[in-house]
């Protein structure tokens, strides 16, 4: 028994070993919520494969737990800020976005504008707070990773991995306007047929919606400084002692993979270090316990509709969950409600109400027949996943958005979450259980996922592993990092070709005047003689 337990280390080791990639250490630079699960996904699926991971967790971290059992290892750092002022910033921040004013364009952006900021100034603080820990820092120096992992929509992991001298690679899923992925990765976004993140505007637009996605582009690219760059840029300077840019820090990712794939996407151009591995934290549905097993089984023919607006919502008006719970209690089919709250005065027979429900399992279950969702992404590709379609009441964030891309896909209604009535609610529900077309085209989605030449985890595992590998992936990066903005646009060409044509034209022109008034002159002088 003794041999047989010694060996199963050692065949991991000589499995790692002689695999395609051999065994390294990453080091993570994590975000909280949706962006942390997604990460884990991927770190457990690093792990697995025999690599050794460390996640560096703030004193103050919400979801990052070093406490619970974990084959990940944790690096705690210590932070000026407080748990509660962390958590308090972030409800602010939700609150802020959720009810910013949608009536103008100037209005909401600002808005939106001064939400990101105050994201910023809590990234920021963590970011110093690691780099500027001088026993922190020369731990991590001696410990010699061999790649960083990082979440771009929190900044700090770049300026790391510069420190320590090792690749980097992001995982994603937008920034505001593209903007990181634009002018940081050099990734093309033509405004004529590729819409900006948070429009919810699609690539078939009209000449009006093409004049409103490229005043989107202007305010993000020119105006909107999504997180406060100068003050990054100064501090990014300060820390590494020479002239430097946020943007120009993370031109340096070796990887970008984005969190959505091309059944979520619409067609646009990529690069050679951008990849798509949406729904990596999709698989197969389990069973469910025996409670709601038995509930689930209850709804006969009809079966049930799935209802979660995830885990960051929590200050619902008793209003309008009255005006939810009245439109559910008219459907035939069984409601599993994710809530965590009081009662509703209006919750029908047919509704359940669960403070946690397992979500990709109830979306694979053959009687499930819709799903009510606030359109987070993970959300949205656990129902792609299944081929479930959706009813979505977007609250913030790209969420809008997200529900935009289903609707135009077929595959959802969306609704306001703040104006809907029950009777609205009642009749998107109905519509996209009854109407074929959107349980055809949500099967037509999944068809689309499931059917990839790797699994979008694989795919997220492999590039982090080609990283450490070749200690990068250099010859993937653009050579437009290497140019200034006057050459990018070939201005500096442009100018040059219209001075020579310029040239030209005033050459020829002369020579042409010239010989003109010569003939002239000899004219004149043949009529006198």
């Amino acid at each position: 028994m003794s041999m047989k337990w010694v060996s199963v280390p050692l065949l991991i080791q000589l499995s790692c070993y002689f695999s395609s990639g051999s065994c390294g250490k990453v080091l993570v630079w994590p975000t909280e919520y949706s962006h942390w699960l997604n990460m884990k996904t991927i770190l457990d699926e690093l792990v697995q494969r025999g690599h050794e991971v460390t996640v560096l967790a703030s004193s103050i971290s919400i979801l990052v737990d070093p406490n619970k059992s974990s084959t990940i290892k944790f690096e705690v750092y210590p932070t000026s800020l407080t748990k509660n002022d962390y958590k308090n910033t972030i409800t602010r921040v939700i609150n802020l976005w959720t009810h910013a004013p949608k009536d103008t364009f100037w209005s909401f952006f600002s808005q939106v504008q001064e939400i990101m900021w105050d994201f910023s100034n809590v990234f920021k603080k963590l970011c110093e707070d690691t780099v500027l820990n001088k026993k922190l820092m020369r731990k991590l120096q001696e410990a010699r990773f061999d790649v960083l992992l990082a979440d771009t929509i929190g900044p700090g992991g770049e300026l790391l991995a510069e420190l320590l001298k090792i690749p980097f690679v992001y995982s994603l899923r937008f920034s505001p306007g593209y903007v990181l992925e634009k002018y940081g990765g050099g990734l093309l976004f033509p405004p004529s047929y590729v819409p900006i993140i948070l429009s919810e505007l699609s690539d078939q637009m009209t000449f009006m919606e093409r004049i409103k996605n490229m005043i989107y582009v202007l305010y993000f690219g020119f105006w909107f400084q999504t997180f406060d760059m100068m003050k990054w840029d100064q501090f990014y300077s300060e820390v590494l002692g020479r002239p430097t840019t946020l943007l120009e820090t993370m031109g340096k990712a070796e990887m970008w993979p984005i969190r959505t794939y091309w059944d979520f996407e619409y067609p646009r151009p990529l690069l050679p270090n951008f990849d798509f591995v949406g729904g990596l934290h999709c698989k197969p549905a389990k069973a469910l316990s025996k409670e709601m097993e038995d509930f689930v089984q209850s709804s006969g023919e009809n079966g049930i509709v799935v209802f979660s607006l995830g885990s960051m919502v929590s200050d619902m008006t008793e209003e309008r969950v009255n005006v939810i719970a009245s439109a559910l209690a008219q459907i035939p089919q069984k409601v599993l409600w994710r809530f965590n709250g009081k009662k509703p005065d209006t919750l029908g027979p047919n509704t359940r109400l669960y403070k946690w429900i397992p979500q990709n399992d109830l979306l694979g279950h053959p009687k499930t027949k819709a799903f009510i969702t606030h359109g987070g992404t993970n959300g949205i590709y656990e129902a792609i996943y299944h081929g479930i379609p959706m009813v979505g009441l977007p609250l913030f964030a790209d969420q809008p958005d997200n529900m935009a891309h289903m609707k135009t896909k077929g595959v959802a209604i969306s609704l306001d979450y703040h104006t809907m009535s029950s009777t609205d609610l009642l009749n998107a529900v109905k519509t996209v259980i009854h109407n074929p077309l959107y349980k055809e085209n949500a099967m037509k989605l999944s068809e689309i996922q499931h059917d990839q030449p790797m699994k979008p985890l694989d795919r997220a595992a492999f590039w982090i592993e080609f990283v450490m590998r070749h200690k990068g992936a250099k010859h993937l990066r653009v050579a437009a990092h290497d140019l200034n903005w006057f050459q990018y646009y070939s201005l500096d060409v442009i100018g040059f070709l219209l001075a020579c044509v310029a040239t030209v034209i005033f050459t020829v022109t002369k020579c042409c005047l010239f010989f003109f008034q010569k003939f002239a002159k000899t004219e004149r002088k043949g009529k006198k003689d």
